[in-house]
This record gives structure tokens, sequence and C-alpha cells, in this order.
């Protein structure tokens, strides 16, 4: 049976846009419910200044519980070396780094151009790589840009040229961080990146991080699928949005992905009325903006 690997990411870009701040005994209560429902991979927090994302303040608290869970690989965001040390110190198992594709959203995310960040994340990979961790690296706005519209899809695939030279074991992610992506174009752009860079022994090297601002997220997911992607980020609930794309709302819902692959036929190990669980206690979230469909499609409740 085929096999899909999904990525939550409700526990950071889920609540990273939240106001009022969410207390770490319930980001932990989050995360153990989507353990218990069977996810393996968890985006649980970013080690950045609580200045810049207040939400933020309490990973390393929120990453220690993860990292007591047995079978869940816990990865921190870290925006720079500062950050990168904060989740080496913290033992997590994986590290993600960023950048965005266009440079105006790079200004707006990080205040650096594209090439600064470039040469400042390649170090940090290769730091990542030498203690032994596992590294992924997000490209953001791969597809559009809220500044510049829709990207040219060379222009796209030249920066993950330059990032899968970087280390053939590092893991790369084409974000959709605006949901504007279309699916025809997203099938492109990681068929070609799949068949241009393969990973070692075949290991999936690709994955797809999608929103769905312009209800296209889950044909994006399919999409990028048929492409040959094996590993899709999403959060329960439809929680998130990024501060700095205006007009970007929710990724794409972990309950809605299970369900295609389900339709599918693709096994993805989520057990589906644990997973609602954890999607409705993320969707009641004070502060939340909860998106998705399956949670309000009776017969998809009654099939838990």
């Amino acid at each position: 049976m085929a096999e899909a690997m999904i990525s939550e990411v409700a526990p950071r870009d889920g609540l990273q846009s939240i106001g009022p701040f969410v207390p770490t005994a319930t980001k932990i209560d989050l995360v153990r419910r989507l353990h218990a429902a069977g996810l393996r991979r968890m985006e649980v927090g970013s080690f950045v200044s609580p200045k810049a994302v207040p939400q933020m303040a309490d990973t390393g608290a929120v990453l220690a519980a993860a990292l007591g869970l047995p079978g869940l690989e816990a990865t921190v965001l870290a925006p720079n070396r500062r950050g990168f040390e904060m989740a080496k110190a913290a033992g997590a198992h994986r590290v993600g780094v960023f950048m965005s594709v266009t440079e105006s959203h790079n200004k707006a995310n990080v205040n650096r151009s594209r090439m600064d960040s470039f040469l400042d994340l390649s170090a940090i990979v290769a730091d990542a790589v030498a203690a032994g961790m596992k590294v992924r690296f997000n490209l953001s706005c791969a597809f559009h840009c809220p500044f510049e519209g829709v990207v040219p899809e060379e222009d796209a695939l030249d920066w993950v040229e330059r990032v899968q030279a970087l280390d053939q074991g590092i893991e790369i992610s084409i974000c959709d961080t605006t949901g504007n992506a279309a699916p025809d174009q997203v099938r492109r752009v990681l068929a070609h990146a799949i068949r241009s860079w393969p990973g070692a022994d075949g290991a999936p090297r690709f994955a797809f991080h999608g929103h769905d601002t312009y209800g296209m997220g889950v044909a994006n997911c399919a999409a990028a699928w048929e492409a040959g992607c094996r590993v899709f980020d999403s959060a329960a609930g439809g929680l998130g949005g990024c501060p700095f794309a205006p007009g970007a709302t929710g990724n794409v819902a972990t309950e809605d992905v299970a369900w295609l692959f389900a339709r599918m036929g693709v096994a993805t190990g989520v057990d589906w009325p644990g997973l609602l669980d954890a999607a409705d206690f993320a969707a009641a979230i004070p502060g939340a903006l909860p998106g998705g469909r399956m949670r309000a499609v009776p017969a998809a409740r009654q099939a838990a």
C-alpha cells in the first residue's frame, strides 16, 4: 500500500498568529492529542525572539514534552544561528530553517536579502548535519508572493537547485505560503524537483507545505502526490496563517489531507477518531481561526 507522511504543524504554524497567549499546558495537550491520533512528525514550536513572535516563547517547554512521546520526530523552526543553537541544545530531532523565494517577502519576513539569508542558512545546515541533526529547509512563497504575485516556476526551481546542492540528506519543503498556488503549477514544480534531484537511496527528499486561503489546499496536495511528493505539512483544524503574508489564512487541515489520502487508498498511519478529537480541540483554542471541511461533514464524523 502506498504511504504518505503527514507532518503536523498546528503547534507552531497553527498557533503563531494567535494574539492571546495560548497556555503552555494547552499547547502540550494539543501535541499529545495529535500524537495519540498517530501523527509521528510534528513541528512543535520555533526558537525565535519572543518579541517578534510572543506565542512561541515557551517552545522549550513544549519541545521537552514532545521529546517524551514515543516514536515522535519533533521539529523546531530556527530563524537564525541563535535559534539553531537553542534547538540543538534542547535536543530537537530536526531543525527547520527558512527563507523566501521572492526578495520582497524575504525582506518582510526576516528583514534580509535572499542571498544574505541563504549564506547564513547554508552555514547552519552544515553545522546541523555535522551535529547529526535532521534538517528541513523551507522555501516560502515558492508559487505566489503577496507582494510580487505569481512566482515564475524557473525562479522557484533556481532556489530549489541552490538549496539541494547544500547536502543530499536535507529535506526541502516547497511552500505555498499564501495558498494561491494552482494544482498544475504545484505538479510541475514538484515533478521537476523530484525528477532532477532525487534523494539518496530513493528516500523522500521534498515536502509540500500548503495553505487553504483560496480553497485549493487539498487539490494542491493531490497534485503534489501525483508529482511524487510523499511528505505533506498540514495543521489540525486548519489553523494557521503567516503574519508576514497579508491575506494568507490557515494551513490545509490535517483532517482534510488524511481523508483525501484515505479515499485514494494511501496509508498515513492516522487514527481518524483521534484526529477529529485533536482537530476539534485545536479549533476551539481561544483566538484560533479554524478552517477545513471534514469536521463539518456529518458522514465523515460518523465514519469515526
